[in-house]
């Protein structure tokens, strides 16, 4: 049986926001989190400030989710400019049972990201459990080395990081933000992509080997 990954997440700062900026904060997470899946009962918020979307595609669902921690950190909720930020569980497993969304479904890989969520600590933007412990081991080492990283990201890095994830040149994300190219560059080097973007790519293709993708 083919490997999926579901990511369940939540939003930190969320109740900072008064009644009017939640709502408006939901839409928007909600729109962008389904505009990333074909089938839109795929991808559901519960509970005020959680998600939870199912992925076909393993490396696709690594770089949703790096992407969604950029867009909560560039996510301005209100004039005080309330910190917004986001924890992501990714489980990796087969899935038994689909119902009619994501939050009737049911599966190892439904069970790997939830028990892996609860157990999220302060500083973790990222965490990933396939149920296979010498791999678990490899990727929370690498994992440490990720989160340090994101949370050291501005705002104006995380822009910039999440169209570089979309596949936009530093030329064409110059346009996008009204920057210069050297200061694109510039983000780039300060956010630490170059060491990071390795990374990710190896962690993709462990989380293919391992799971026969």
């Amino acid at each position: 049986m083919k490997n999926h990954a579901v990511v369940t997440g939540d939003i930190i700062g969320f109740t900072k926001l008064s009644p009017q900026k939640r709502k408006a904060l939901i839409t928007h997470t909600e729109n962008l989190l389904k505009s990333w899946i074909a089938n839109a009962a795929d991808a559901e918020i519960f509970r005020g400030d959680s998600y939870q979307m199912i992925f076909a595609d393993l490396r696709y669902a690594l770089t949703r989710s790096i992407q969604l921690v950029c867009w909560f950190k560039t996510y301005v909720a209100d004039q005080d400019k309330t910190r917004m930020d986001t924890r992501i569980s990714i489980g990796v497993g087969t899935i038994s049972y689909q119902g009619k969304n994501v939050l009737n479904s049911d599966g190892e890989a439904f069970h790997l990201s939830g028990r892996r969520f609860d157990k999220m600590q302060e500083g973790e933007y990222l965490a990933i459990s396939t149920g296979h412990e010498e791999t678990d081991t490899t990727l929370e080492i690498m994992l440490n080395f990720i989160n340090a990283y994101m949370a050291s990201w501005t705002k104006g890095q995380a822009e910039v990081i999440y169209l570089i994830l979309e596949g936009k040149t530093q030329q064409e994300i110059s346009a996008a933000l009204s920057l210069s190219q050297p200061s694109v560059n510039s983000r780039l080097k300060l956010a630490g992509w170059k060491e990071f973007e390795p990374a990710i790519r190896y962690i993709a293709s462990l989380l293919e080997k391992k799971n026969g993708n």
